[in-house]
């Protein structure tokens, strides 16, 4: 669908934002963010605008009350297929299915992934179970030709990278 602009839509919504209250302001500039983040991984190779997509991560999730689990689809020139949110948990567990993974990836023919979580506590370290279920995932994954790219947990302190740390 073809963008077109609107004229006078950012003077109107500019007096529209003087009127909100410091956590609404906070709340659309993130998701104005994440909405021109998308958009811009939509368009290029996710692993050539790396800190985009942690930037992109850390709005979408960071300070999330709950574990979310979601997943970045990828072609095989690594760009965004798409982005979902596979399970929602409770502060410190969410239940991920390796099959419900690997089956939308084959829906969706992407030839890669990119699995993403968050710690609501905020320490982004991988737990035992984080580290044991993302073997698992690559282990069903690369015999169906999808590769997992990378594991990121994302905290409100920061995130951590299973590729960096060499978990995988």
């Amino acid at each position: 669908m073809p963008r077109k602009s609107i004229p006078g839509f950012a003077e109107t919504g500019a007096a529209m934002a003087q009127q909100l209250d410091d956590n609404d302001l906070l709340n659309l500039f993130s998701a104005v963010g994440r909405v021109v983040s998308k958009r811009f991984l939509m368009k290029r190779p996710c692993l050539d605008r790396w800190q985009l997509v942690l930037d992109y991560l850390t709005s979408a999730i960071g300070f999330e009350p709950r574990e979310q689990f979601r997943v970045l689809y990828l072609d095989k020139r690594n760009n965004l297929i798409a982005d979902e949110v596979l399970a929602e948990g409770t502060v410190d567990h969410t239940p991920v299915y390796p099959r419900e993974v690997v089956k939308r990836a084959l829906e969706l023919s992407a030839t890669a992934v990119i699995l993403v979580h968050n710690h609501p506590g905020g320490d982004p370290t991988p737990s035992r179970a984080d580290i044991e279920m993302t073997r698992v995932i690559i282990d069903v994954a690369k015999p169906l030709g999808i590769e997992v790219h990378d594991h990121i947990i994302v905290g409100k302190h920061g995130h951590a990278s299973f590729k960096q740390l060499r978990l995988i």
